[in-house]
């Protein structure tokens, strides 16, 4: 039970897709440069720039509220990346303990800025891409890659592995069920059985994988008519795209922060 809520676990975010906003009508490709251009951005700073990393936290937030996105269903899928950058930025803290400035009596090293920078980057970063595939479909995801000129096997790969997943999941939930059934005192797979396990896996995976192109070509699938009818750009998608890009552009090379306090002040 617990892999099945797995499985659609996996599948809920993309299902948002199929939502009514502005966000949701927009065009799939002003979507994808606009997520494009925004990771491109952040990931251009410095480790020490958090100051400036700052301000673009409004596109996830902005974009969060208009596609009606739950928050808690994003921020779990981000937890999961976090462990995988800890590794990096804890090396941070133990090489860079130089003092970058104080709050209060207390010192911040580098390695502590460093390492916020790296948790806040991953943070934008995955955000960015969860909300992509939050609030436009899968299908126009993959159609506008081959319109970017993608190779066609990429995208291919990308796309089957993506809806595979679910089939390998529930060919593992079977395969366990059986095992456990055969055996009266067996909660899970026993570590002597697993290779076995996971070898009958893959041949029952290859097996079904066959079953489900050929039944896919028999519906008449085929690369080339994957694509979808072209949508025309209108001044919405212009208008999203642009601003959203200078935006980026601007907060890359205009320190924001530093201007507006530096205004702030002028006036007091």
């Amino acid at each position: 039970m617990d892999i099945r809520n797995k499985i659609s676990a996996i599948y809920s975010l993309e299902q948002l897709s199929a939502g009514n906003t502005v966000v949701h009508r927009l065009h799939p490709m002003s979507k994808l440069i606009v997520t494009f251009v925004f990771i491109a951005t952040v990931i251009s700073f410095g480790r020490h720039d958090f100051g400036r990393l700052v301000p673009f936290i409004f596109y996830p937030t902005i974009l969060m509220a208009l596609s009606e996105t739950p928050y808690t269903m994003l921020l779990k899928r981000v937890l999961i990346a976090i462990p995988f950058c800890l590794f990096i930025g804890i090396s941070n803290l133990i090489l860079e303990q130089d003092t970058a400035f104080k709050i209060g009596t207390i010192d911040v090293s580098f390695g502590v800025l460093s390492f916020s920078v790296i948790l806040y980057r991953v943070y934008l970063c995955v955000m960015a891409v969860l909300l992509l595939v939050a609030v436009t479909p899968f299908i126009e995801l993959t159609a506008q890659l081959r319109r970017l000129k993608i190779p066609n096997i990429f995208t291919l790969m990308f796309e089957m592995t993506y809806r595979y997943i679910g089939v390998l999941l529930a060919e593992a939930v079977s395969m366990r069920m059986a095992y456990v059934l055969r055996g009266a005192k067996a909660k899970g797979v026993d570590i002597r059985h697993a290779g076995s396990f996971i070898g009958c896996l893959l041949l029952r995976s290859f097996a079904r994988a066959e079953r489900i192109y050929s039944a896919m070509k028999c519906r008449g699938y085929m690369i080339k008519n994957t694509t979808l009818a072209r949508k025309k750009f209108c001044i919405t998608d212009i208008t999203y795209c642009a601003l959203i890009c200078v935006l980026c552009l601007l907060f890359r090379f205009v320190d924001v922060g530093n201007w507006i306090t530096t205004l702030v002040e002028k006036i007091l």
